[in-house]
């Protein structure tokens, strides 16, 4: 999701009707941004490491360690060496080791660190070519006896739409333990297709694998991205545009086979080129297409990553035939609406994700996935002839309302097994922000009330982009409000502006914290705290809350 239906010139800004086919004022902060090496500042002016350096999925006991080698002159095989420490000047070393990259991998370097110590910062640095890469900071995860937690969530970084100023500050942070990206870290379309603001390498719409490869360099050649990996581990799910818009298991609204080519192959190109740009661990590399994931920050929190695309999504339903005020929408007697076979995770998928909300040991369920979970409806533009609620989009977890409430009927509980509690679902994709209770019908004042929260089932947060639009039109709020107005489990909508989630738990609450930046036009260091809401443990629903306060004394951030 995320883009206009046709592939056109851009303009800045979008209208309702795309928004919704994609998909508290605050003090001002001035953050100094963090210590950064310019690539030219690479060991004499070198650009052997020109993509910087990363990690990710970090465990208890390792972590990926991720860097890029442009070699001097191109070569069959180049030799990588790398240190790990426990101090930022690299003295108090840990671990060393070697490995190769070819042109088979685009010459990309991913280590799987392991036997570390659980809960531990620690720094690391490679070295190729005569030169040494920027050094990196990055943390594993707690086995027993965490007491919080501290991230940053993001989604929908397009390069061609602006700058990555929210990735600036996120780097600037130096107590996350961790960043979550929620997809579409990259974005497919080719120069002013969708965004203008900078140009698309290469400059048409990605198919092969030069292309993707080539467009993920790009991404890792922007200085706030590569600030915001170099401090950070970061866990990550794809959404659509890794691939193509809209995509499900069969096809995409962006990919045209009579033009582009076979489907299967395009995944194919795209995951290649996923799994060597990006410091990800494959779950199985005979499933590529396979990405869900779980990580179990000691007993506190269960983070389930989930894939919601190219594995076993049926297609989007494509009749929406009633106005709304938002746009046409889609009814429940439309047809497929309540075909129990159509499918977003897939059978084995979704009873991964059940049996592990059932038995995890974690205090917190913390779902992190690529589409609004929540109802988002509208009335009919007249009631007299069409009376009745529709829902707007049938990307997102609407359109599979069967296999929704498959997951809200295990949440729940039945005679054999407890009901899920301190669930929160945490969503990119829609390029604004949101906050829900959730609940199968949030529209029944019977069964969910919405000024207690009495009857939620859980919550969900959801982060607006990185650069992507919204509808920036809405300044006034009405939009927003009237969305409020007929949806009354969302505590709060912001339609407009761009930056990142910051969510802290502890074993008492989980806040989630709205921070925005003030431009993606031009570079800026300038940022906002919105508002913060949480879920109290046993509660299911959400509270108005305040923003939290940064942990003291964390450790140093990567020079």
């Amino acid at each position: 999701m995320g883009r206009p239906t046709k592939v056109q010139p851009a303009r800045i800004g979008s209208s309702r009707r795309e928004f919704f086919k994609r998909s508290g004022a605050g003090t001002v902060a001035l953050v100094a941004a963090p210590a950064l090496l310019p690539l030219t500042a690479q060991a004499a002016g070198s650009t052997v490491f020109l993509h910087g350096v990363a990690s990710g999925d970090p465990l208890a006991d390792r972590v990926i360690l991720w860097t890029r080698v442009t070699p001097i002159t191109p070569r069959p095989a180049v030799v990588v060496t790398y240190v790990i420490a426990t101090d930022p000047a690299l003295t108090q070393v840990v671990q060393r080791g070697n490995t190769k990259t070819n042109p088979g991998r685009d010459y990309t370097v991913k280590v799987d660190a392991a036997g570390l110590k659980p809960a531990t910062t620690y720094y690391y640095q490679f070295s190729a070519e005569g030169t040494a890469s920027p050094v990196g900071r990055t943390k594993t995860l707690p086995t027993t006896g965490a007491s919080s937690l501290r991230m940053a969530v993001v989604s929908c970084s397009n390069h061609a739409y602006g700058y990555f100023n929210a990735y600036a500050r996120i780097a600037a942070r130096a107590d996350l333990d961790l960043v979550m990206h929620l997809g579409d870290y990259i974005y497919e379309y080719g120069t002013a297709q969708y965004g203008n603001v900078r140009a698309t390498e290469p400059a048409h719409e990605i198919v092969t694998l030069a292309d993707y490869r080539q467009r993920h360099a790009q991404y890792k050649r922007d200085a706030d991205s590569q600030a915001m990996h170099r401090q950070h581990p970061l866990i990550a799910i794809w959404d659509d545009h890794e691939t193509a818009n809209n995509s499900w298991n069969g096809g995409a609204e962006n990919h045209q086979p009579a033009t582009e080519g076979d489907w299967s192959a395009r995944v194919a190109a795209a995951l290649q080129a996923y799994y060597e740009w990006m410091p990800v661990r494959p779950v199985d590399v005979n499933k590529p297409r396979d990405n869900h994931r779980g990580f179990a920050y000691g007993d506190l929190a269960d983070l389930l990553m989930l894939e919601e695309r190219i594995n076993a999504r049926s297609e989007q339903l494509t009749t929406a035939v009633h106005a709304t005020p938002f746009g046409a929408g889609f009814s429940t007697t439309d047809p497929g609406y309540g075909d129990a076979n159509r499918t977003l995770l897939g059978d084995a998928q979704e009873s991964w994700l059940v049996n592990r909300l059932r038995t995890t040991p974690a205090q917190w369920k913390l779902l992190g996935q690529g589409v609004m979970f929540a109802q988002l409806k509208a009335p009919g533009s007249n009631q007299a002839t069409d009376p009745g609620l529709y829902f707007i989009n049938s990307d997102q977890w609407d359109g599979y309302e069967p296999a929704r409430n498959r997951l809200y009927a295990a949440i729940k509980g039945d005679a054999a097994n407890a009901q899920v509690n301190n669930l929160v679902v945490l969503t990119g994709d829609i390029h604004s922000s949101w906050a829900a209770d959730l609940h199968p019908n949030p529209y029944n004042p019977a069964a969910y009330d919405k000024t207690t929260g009495a009857g939620s089932l859980g919550v969900e947060f959801v982060g607006t982009s990185v650069s992507s639009p919204g509808i920036d039109t809405d300044t006034t709020g009405a939009i927003a409000g009237a969305i409020k107005f007929y949806n009354p489990h969302f505590k709060y909508v912001q339609l407009t502006r761009r930056g990142y989630m910051l969510v802290d738990v502890n074993r008492d609450r989980v806040v989630g914290e709205w921070w925005y930046v003030d431009t993606v036009a031009s570079p800026s260091n300038v940022e906002t705290f919105a508002t913060a809401w949480e879920v109290r443990h046993g509660e299911n629903h959400l509270r108005a809350s305040a923003q939290t306060l940064a942990r003291a004394n964390p450790p140093l951030l990567a020079p």
